[in-house]
C-alpha cells in the first residue's frame, strides 16, 4: 500500500477531525506528522511524530523556520495547515519555499479571511451579489454619516484577523450611533481600518467548500451557535456547538444553497483574477437567508471549528484524493460524497469560559459509557498520566450523528454524561425549541 506522509499544523478541534478524516483512508497507509503549540492528545494518538512549537504563531516571526526544517526532515507528500493565523502569515508561502505543497491557500489569496475589506471589494468590483451596504475605512471622515445613512442599524467589523471576536452588532454590542463610532475608533488605534456594513436580519448557515481555484463542491450546511449561554445569549465564543441535518438545514432553501455556490464560484474567479494565482483549499463561507435573497456576511480560509467536527466524519470519499487533487487542480475529477446524515456538536468548555475560564483542572472520562454513533474531538486539553486536564478553552466537541437529527441529539447529550470536572455545555443546540427559534427568524 503506498505510504502518505502528510503534514498537519495546528493542535484544536478542527485538527484532531482533519486527522481522523486522513486517517479513514483505505488506499493508503497514512503517516500524520503533527505541528503543534500544545500536545493534542486525541491527535498525538493518531500521529507518527509530532513537534511542539513554542514560538507565537508557530513561527512566523522567524519565518517559519522550525515548521521548514520539520517539513524537510519528515519528507511530507503535502500539508495541511488548520488555524487561520499561520495560514494569514503565510505559512503555506514558507513551505512551498521548500518544495512542500499545501492543501490551503498562499498568504495573498489568504486574504479573503484576513481582510474583510478585501472580500467586500472583490465583490463589488465584480458586481458578485451577496453584499450588504458596506464602507471600508481608515479614517474617521464621513464615518457619522454613513452609520446615519444606515439609521444606525450597522455592524462594525476590523479588517484584520481578530479570532473570531471583531464584530460588533448594533442591538448585541452597542445601541446608539456614537457607541457604534467609539467601538470602530478603537479598531483603527490598533490596526489602521475597519468596515461598517448594513445590519442583515435573519438565520445564518455555514458552507464550506473544497476549492483548487478552478472548481468549489460544497459540503453539508452547518449553523452554528456562538452564544456561550443558552437559548443564544451571553458573550461570542468561538463556537459551542453546530448542527446539520440529512438534506439541508430546514430554515433555508434550495435556492440558498445555490445562490452561496454560484457566489463562491464567483469569488474564487475573482481571487484568480486580483492576486494571480489560484485559492487551493477550503472557502468557508458565512451567510444569511434575508428578505432580499442571500448574503454574504464573510469567507474563511480554512475549515471552521466546530464546522469541520460536523462535515469530516460524514465525509465518505478518500480525504487523501481530495488534498491532493486540490493541490493539483483536478478536484472535478474526484468524487466528493458525504453521508446523508445528522449531526448534532456540543463543546464542552471549562466553567468559566470564556471570560474566565478554568484551567490546570482535571477531567474524567468513561469511554464505556459513550454510545456508538458519537465522534469525540479533543481541543483544549492535555493528557498527563492518563489523566486529561483542561486548558482553559473549548475542550472537547462530542458529536452525534443518526439519520435521524432528533437522536443524533440524544446521542450526543448520552456521550456528554460520560465526561465529569468542572465543565459547562449548552443542552439546548440540537433540541426542537432552540431550532423553533430559527425557524421564526425566517
Amino acid at each position: 500500500m503506498n505510504t502518505k506522509r502528510i503534514l498537519l499544523l495546528g493542535n484544536g478541534g478542527r485538527e484532531h477531525a482533519i486527522a481522523k478524516a486522513l486517517k479513514r483512508s483505505t488506499q493508503y497507509n497514512v503517516e500524520i506528522f503533527c505541528f503543534m503549540n500544545a500536545k493534542n492528545p486525541g491527535i498525538a494518538k493518531l500521529c507518527t511524530a509530532l513537534k511542539i512549537c513554542t514560538e507565537k504563531n508557530f513561527g512566523a516571526e522567524n519565518g517559519f523556520q522550525t515548521l521548514k526544517d520539520f517539513a524537510q526532515n519528515i519528507q511530507a507528500n503535502f500539508a495541511i495547515i488548520g488555524p487561520d493565523d499561520p495560514i494569514g502569515a503565510g505559512a503555506v508561502d514558507a513551505l512551498q519555499s521548500v518544495g512542500i505543497e499545501s492543501m490551503a491557500p498562499s498568504k495573498t489569496c489568504a486574504r479573503l479571511e484576513s481582510s474583510k475589506g478585501f472580500t467586500r471589494n472583490i465583490l463589488e468590483k465584480y458586481h458578485i451579489p451577496g453584499n450588504p451596504q458596506f464602507q471600508v475605512f481608515t479614517n474617521t471622515v464621513g464615518l457619522k454619516e454613513f452609520c446615519q445613512k444606515l439609521e444606525g442599524k450597522f455592524v462594525v467589523k476590523d479588517d484584520g484577523l481578530c479570532g473570531g471576536k471583531g464584530v460588533h452588532v448594533q442591538g448585541d454590542h452597542f445601541e446608539t450611533i456614537d457607541e457604534g463610532i467609539e467601538i470602530a475608533k478603537s479598531m483603527l488605534e490598533k490596526h489602521g481600518s475597519f468596515l461598517i456594513e448594513e445590519k442583515l436580519e435573519g438565520p445564518e448557515f455555514s458552507l464550506m467548500f473544497f476549492v483548487d481555484g478552478i472548481t468549489a463542491i460544497a459540503m453539508p450546511s452547518i449553523a452554528d451557535h456562538k452564544r456561550a449561554f443558552e437559548g443564544d445569549v451571553g458573550p461570542n465564543t468561538g463556537g459551542m456547538g453546530t448542527i446539520s441535518f440529512p438534506k439541508i438545514l430546514p430554515f433555508i432553501t434550495e435556492k440558498n444553497i445555490e445562490d452561496a455556490t454560484d457566489i463562491t464560484k464567483a469569488v474564487m474567479e475573482a481571487v484568480e483574477k486580483e492576486c494571480g494565482e489560484n485559492f487551493h483549499g477550503i472557502m468557508y463561507g458565512g451567510f444569511m437567508r434575508t428578505k432580499n435573497g442571500t448574503k454574504l456576511i464573510e469567507y474563511n480560509a480554512r475549515f471552521g471549528d466546530p464546522e469541520a467536527l460536523n462535515a469530516l466524519p460524514l465525509l465518505e470519499s478518500d480525504f487523501i484524493d481530495i488534498c491532493e487533487a486540490i493541490i493539483a487542480e483536478r478536484l472535478s475529477e474526484v468524487p466528493v460524497l458525504f453521508s446523508k446524515k445528522a449531526t448534532v456538536c456540543k463543546y464542552i468548555v471549562p466553567n468559566g469560559y470564556p471570560t474566565n475560564p478554568l484551567s490546570d483542572q482535571e477531567i474524567q472520562i468513561d469511554e464505556s459509557r459513550i454510545p456508538k454513533g458519537v465522534e469525540i474531538f479533543f481541543a483544549s486539553v492535555k493528557e498527563e498520566d492518563g489523566k486529561y486536564w483542561l486548558c482553559g478553552s473549548r475542550a472537547i466537541g462530542i458529536v452525534g450523528i443518526d439519520e435521524d437529527f432528533a437522536k443524533a441529539e440524544q446521542k450526543a447529550e448520552m456521550a456528554i454524561q460520560a465526561i465529569s470536572g468542572p465543565v459547562f455545555h449548552r443542552k439546548d443546540i440540537g433540541t426542537a425549541e432552540l431550532l423553533q427559534k430559527r425557524m421564526e427568524m425566517i
